[in-house]
């Protein structure tokens, strides 16, 4: 008989989908909405009309999602987008941040280690997520076009909730 591998100290799972879980029950439990910024690519499935500079911005609260699934390897839901039904398959390497809507507390993510952002220059590309991972503060855009507002399998009226006055949800790095 021969024994296990030995399996050095700084081998094991990734910690990005304990902690997207952890920040989606914070999130649910302080009645925030969980939102994640996902770098898009072939392996993600998502609304491609509402994708900009590689990137989305999804709703991932209950009230917005049916039959929502936060694994190890994928992040799974049903989600309205414009009024129709859509599956999205997210890679949990490929999320880049989670905060919560109302205030922006979260935390953000390394870009996935084969994923290439675009070559910046415009002013767009400044502004989005995965530029921020540079320094010590990440803003979020809430540009329609860069976030998808999926409105949940429940159709009873109620608009989500503004965010505060002031401008856009920011995450601050803590290290």
């Amino acid at each position: 008989m021969s024994s296990p591998p030995i399996v050095p100290a700084t081998a094991g799972t990734s910690t990005r989908p304990y902690l997207i879980r952890a920040l989606h029950d914070w999130c649910t439990d302080n009645g925030f909405t969980p939102y994640v910024a996902v770098f898009v690519d072939a392996s993600v499935q998502v609304p491609t009309e509402y994708v900009k500079n590689n990137e989305i911005v999804l709703n991932v609260g209950f009230e917005a999602t049916s039959s929502l699934k936060l694994g190890n390897e994928t992040i799974e839901f049903k989600a309205r987008f414009g009024g129709s039904s859509r599956e999205i398959v997210v890679p949990i390497d490929h999320v880049i941040a989670i905060y919560a809507r109302e205030n922006g507390q979260g935390m953000a993510f390394p870009m996935p280690s084969d994923g290439q952002k675009p070559a910046s220059g415009d002013a767009a590309d400044a502004a989005a997520p995965a530029s921020g991972l540079r320094g010590p503060r990440l803003t979020l855009t809430e540009s329609p076009n860069a976030k998808a507002e999926n409105t949940g399998e429940a159709d009873d009226g109620s608009a989500p909730p503004e965010p505060p006055a002031g401008g856009r949800p920011s995450l601050k790095r803590v290290k």
